[in-house]
């Protein structure tokens, strides 16, 4: 355990599409850590956190100088969970630094960001947090901190399983007031509920700031399928 002290857990790294987000449609490297705070009932990356791929265990510097190496300026960070890496804020510290990339940081929601947010307060530097909602499993554990701190360039995720999240989505939203606080997408689990529903609702409510979210590589891809 000692020689691992200053590295970080990664399942996997790899060049792709960004199939969500901001930069959805952009090329991306991605960076995949091991492990997750949070068991959500529609997981799509369960081979994160149940000890089923393997790890490697790599330095800050290194993975800085990998993501250099690859030449592409989109970084998004995933898991498992980033922000409960051990030796996560160096990584971010070096990627900071370095204003020709473009990062993202995925978060489940129920790490409040503002502790990172402090110690790394650069432009380049976003956040795509989730809000669990009741078909997770999760919704008891979100940090409801982070509401309250995200800025125009963060995003809040809400994955939409059922109408009862939708309709837990919508109150969040309007509680917080998400839609001028930062970007807000509302991302169906296809296989559950209709994206024709959420859209129903968006032009009910009017909701301006708000946008329908189709994983793009769940459509070119094998839900299945790694690396992509």
């Amino acid at each position: 355990m000692v020689k691992h002290m200053n590295t970080l857990p990664v399942i996997e790294q790899f060049i792709s599409l960004d199939g969500e987000g901001p930069t959805a449609g952009e090329l991306a490297y991605f960076v995949r850590f091991n492990d997750c705070n949070l068991r959500c009932a529609w997981c799509d990356t369960v081979y994160s956190w149940d000890g089923s791929s393997p790890v490697t265990h790599k330095t800050p510097q290194e993975l800085y100088n990998e993501i250099k190496t690859s030449g592409v300026k989109n970084v998004t960070l995933t898991g498992g969970e980033p922000l409960i890496q051990h030796n996560i804020l160096p990584l971010l510290q070096l990627l900071a630094e370095d204003d020709t990339l473009c990062v993202h940081i995925e978060t489940n929601g129920a790490v409040d960001i503002a502790p990172f947010r402090t110690a790394c307060p650069a432009e380049n530097i976003h956040y795509i947090l989730d809000y669990k909602l009741p078909a997770s499993g999760m919704e008891q554990h979100m940090c409801m901190n982070n509401p309250k701190v995200v800025t125009g360039t963060d995003v809040y995720k809400f994955v939409i399983a059922s109408e009862e999240d939708l309709q837990r989505a919508l109150d969040v939203i309007a509680q917080y007031a998400l839609d001028t606080r930062c970007q807000v997408f509302l991302s169906p689990v296809r296989e559950l509920i209709d994206p024709l529903v959420i859209v129903d609702a968006m032009k009910e409510q009017r909701l301006n700031n708000v946008r329908l979210q189709l994983q793009l590589h769940k459509i070119l891809w094998p839900k299945e399928m790694r690396g992509v």
